[in-house]
């Protein structure tokens, strides 16, 4: 069962993360608000629900489970500031993230910006 969307932005990290390992991309994907942007380490900015997919396959297709430490969490009225530290230690992956949150009309916090590597 895929859990409800973040109703709080501290929320978001948890929550992406067991969407990501459950294995669902679609249940990752609704994570993403219509108009938000995936910052890859290299290359443009994807931008749009398959652009962000594709973004996202490097990592979902290792098929490993993702840990992430949420640092700190600023939030300024609907709009709020994550940096995570993220790892998926079977792959030796581990980052800071540096993303944007936003909550929506029906109240749940959607990633606007998602920076895997924003704070590495």
């Amino acid at each position: 069962m895929v859990p409800t969307l973040p109703a709080v932005p501290e929320e978001v990290p948890a929550a992406f993360a067991a969407r990501f390992n459950s294995g669902d991309r679609a249940a990752v994907l609704d994570l993403y608000a219509p108009d938000a942007v995936f910052v890859p380490r290299s290359g443009p900015a994807a931008r749009g629900r398959a652009e962000i997919e594709r973004a996202n396959e490097e990592f979902l297709s290792l098929g490993l489970p993702i840990t992430v430490r949420p640092r700190s969490v600023s939030v300024a009225g609907d709009v709020a500031l994550l940096v995570v530290d993220w790892e998926i230690p079977a792959a030796g992956i581990a980052a800071t993230a540096t993303d944007v949150a936003r909550r929506g009309a029906d109240g749940r916090w959607r990633y606007v910006v998602d920076s895997p590597f924003g704070g590495s």
